[in-house]
């Protein structure tokens, strides 16, 4: 960042509680906190069984548990939440899980105003913002909405303990992107840099050592405190190239989330290098190496990650028509967005060759 201080810093209210058991110790005591009575418990299929644990906490306060929650937020499950929120009398919401999860738990509070409360199962980070995301008829859109962000955040390191690795492993890299993207952010601040510096530097440290032994309490820790940085940093800045170039992937290709951060990051930082040179050094340094788009390839393919966007299974076929979706859309980032130049990233990316600039 420059020596020249000139910026504008939103802290938004939340409160973090961060303790192994805070999902099921911590969350009747949240609900007393804040006034509420009835909550609906959210989830998606696969993580019905933590969620239920929640449930059975929360006591009488439960007002019922939704295991409706979908990758990239289809309109229609929120149109579901929403109901069964309403039939249920609820007062605020729970929402337990991954971004799918949280996301589902912002639509509903976005819908109705309902006050949420989030208690993250994987490093995805949506649980640290107010932005939003809907998909309709194969696009997907994102805002930011105060009323969505959570009254409070619930981090349970027991929770990730049986989150599989390769799953902690994009999901981490995925946290990493938040911090990227946000270090060359025009509403960056001197302290998103050292959260996103102090953050990139915990997740690439303890990725290996959750792939090492995935039930370590200190890497499950380490890395959860990590995605907490990281996603407070997408909270606080514009997000960049990176992200809408994998909206577009995933709301209108269909392309997994977390997989498609791991594969699109370091193409898109190789590509943004040359107008960010300022933010690539902070993440060189995170990262201990000279080359940070590359470092982060590697440790992707090195954790046994998908690496290529052929794996996720987008056609070469496809790749104009998501350029020109990312090259029509206006938003902030340092290198001018050009069909020409999110192609020829997006072909790197689609080959899963090691990223380079251009």
């Amino acid at each position: 960042m420059s020596d020249h201080l000139d910026f504008t810093h939103e802290t938004r209210p939340v409160r973090v509680v961060f303790r192994p058991g805070a999902a099921t110790g911590a969350v009747a005591t949240e609900t007393a906190r804040l006034g509420l009575r009835r909550l609906l418990v959210v989830c998606g299929a696969r993580g019905a069984d933590t969620a239920r644990a929640v449930a059975d906490a929360l006591g009488p306060a439960c007002a019922g548990l939704h295991d409706g929650a979908l990758p990239h937020v289809p309109v229609e499950a929120a149109d579901r939440v929403v109901a069964v929120a309403r039939a249920a009398g609820a007062d605020g919401c729970v929402a337990v899980g991954g971004g799918s999860a949280i996301g589902l738990g912002k639509a509903l509070a976005l819908r109705t105003g309902l006050p949420l409360i989030a208690v993250p199962s994987t490093y995805a980070g949506s649980e640290a913002t107010a932005v939003w995301g809907l998909t309709e008829n194969g696009a997907k859109r994102t805002g930011q909405d105060a009323v969505v962000q959570p009254r409070a955040i619930l981090y349970d390191p027991q929770l990730t303990h049986s989150l599989p690795v390769a799953l902690s492993v994009t999901s981490g890299i995925n946290a990493i992107a938040h911090a990227a993207e946000a270090l060359y952010a025009p509403d960056r601040s001197p302290l998103i840099a050292l959260m996103a510096e102090d953050g990139v530097r915990a997740m690439a440290g303890a990725l290996p050592e959750v792939a090492a032994d995935p039930g370590s309490p200190r890497a499950r820790g380490r890395a959860l405190y990590a995605a907490w940085l990281c996603g407070s940093c997408l909270g606080a800045t514009a997000m960049g190239l990176h992200h809408k170039l994998c909206h577009v992937l995933g709301g209108g290709f269909g392309l997994p989330h977390a997989e498609t951060h791991t594969v699109v990051l370091p193409h898109v930082l190789a590509h943004n290098a040359p107008a960010a040179p300022e933010a690539l050094a902070v993440l060189a340094r995170a990262l201990g190496t000279g080359d940070a788009p590359r470092a982060l390839h590697d440790l992707a393919a090195r954790l046994g990650a998908p690496t290529s966007l052929a794996e996720l299974g987008l056609k070469e076929s496809d790749l104009t028509a998501a350029a020109e979706q990312v090259a029509a859309q206006t938003y902030p980032n340092p290198r001018e967005v050009t069909v020409p130049g999110v192609l020829a990233l997006l072909r790197a990316a689609h080959a899963g060759d090691p990223p380079s600039g251009s």
